[in-house]
């Protein structure tokens, strides 16, 4: 294998052990009320398995990039509607959970019904994605 060249099937293994071992964590932090950073690994979750995605589509390795919307775009993925929205918002849990310009509000968005119900949709679309891997 040259320098240039990667192996397309561990980088896919790595991002979907990665994404699986960070949607546990989801589970935990939301068991443990902490739903804003439960939120905020559930984008990495979906992030890591587009990125997985990119990589079995475009043979070579992922932009370090965490747009959700954009990764897929990058990746000719064909998204409903539905799911367009919904990489979005769990976007926004990204950037909400991290800066703190907008981590008060977003901490105070994160109810447990409204966390519940992203849970549910981040599980939805990583479903989706790992169908296509």
């Amino acid at each position: 294998m040259k320098n240039n060249e990667i192996n397309i099937d561990k980088v896919i293994l790595h991002w979907k052990t990665t994404s699986d071992e960070d949607f546990n964590t989801m589970i935990d932090l939301y068991k443990t009320k902490t739903f804003h950073w439960a939120l905020f690994m559930g984008h990495i979750s979906v992030e890591k398995l587009l990125k997985a995605y990119y990589v079995k589509i475009n043979k070579k390795h992922s932009p370090p990039i965490h747009n959700l919307y954009r990764i897929a775009e990058l990746s000719k993925l064909e998204l409903s509607e539905k799911y367009a929205d919904w990489l979005d918002v769990i976007t926004s849990f990204n950037i909400n959970a991290r800066y703190d310009d907008f981590k008060r509000e977003f901490y105070e968005q994160c109810s447990k019904e409204y966390t519940a119900i992203w849970i549910e949709r981040i599980k939805e679309i990583r479903q989706w994605i790992k169908q296509k891997l």
